[in-house]
């Protein structure tokens, strides 16, 4: 089977209801990054981001996978099928998909201040965190997600699959956020790149073939393309 690397972005939930961070609603334009989104904004008031968190648990817990999830998990059928995803919701993994990388974290689950490594599973029943909730070595937990200004653990071995990949695939990412930006370079020259997006996205490769269109209609198209090309 030929290795088929997808890399997603927010676009790619945003059907599902997913606030994205940088359209002009988005996430961003209601609170700041300094104040929700960096280790310094949770050492100074912790009770802002966990409940900045927790909102947004709650909101992926209503939401459902769309049918360019649904359709990437199928492609499972004919190929093998890696996801790395920038996003931090589950719903690749809810649509069937069995690989599943996430770049920057989980929004279902927690880490402590003092290890940001180790992840515990936050149960959908009770899905908020709170000060004073705590490792087993009585640390507190804070979500467990790469935060701005943080180290991004799993970009190697996300490079090390678009390195092996036989065919790559991007959907709704503008491309301008690094270090995941930069994995595209990393996919060998020759090989086929797909690139799924509504809007016009930059990208220094020449060989890229656009499908524009939201994350269902994409993943549409591109499964007859690649049905056609075998």
């Amino acid at each position: 089977m030929k290795k088929l690397v997808v890399l997603s972005g927010a676009g790619m939930s945003a059907e599902s209801g997913i606030s994205t961070f940088r359209d002009s609603d988005g996430l961003w334009e209601k609170y700041r990054v300094e104040d929700v989104a960096t280790p310094e904004a949770f050492s100074a008031n912790p009770q802002l981001v966990l409940d900045f968190y927790n909102q947004r648990r709650r909101q992926l817990l209503d939401c459902l996978p769309n049918e360019g999830h649904y359709g990437l998990a199928a492609l499972e059928k004919d190929f093998e099928v890696r996801i790395i995803t920038q996003n931090v919701d589950n719903l690749h993994e809810r649509a069937g998909s069995s690989s599943v990388l996430h770049l920057h974290g989980e929004l279902m689950k927690s880490c402590s201040v003092k290890d940001p490594s180790t992840a515990y599973d936050i149960p959908p029943e009770h899905p908020d965190l709170h000060l004073g909730d705590k490792d087993p070595y009585g640390n507190q937990l804070r979500p467990f997600i790469v935060w701005f200004g943080e180290a991004v653990p799993m970009i190697v071995p996300a490079a090390r699959l678009m390195e092996q990949a036989d065919i790559a695939v991007v959907i709704g990412t503008s491309l301008n956020v690094y270090p995941a930006a930069g994995l595209l370079d990393d996919v060998p020259p020759g090989q086929p790149v797909y690139l799924i997006d509504p809007k016009e996205v930059y990208t220094r490769r020449k060989d890229v073939r656009i499908i524009k269109a939201g994350a269902s209609e994409g993943v549409r198209k591109l499964t007859e393309l690649l049905q056609r090309i075998g």
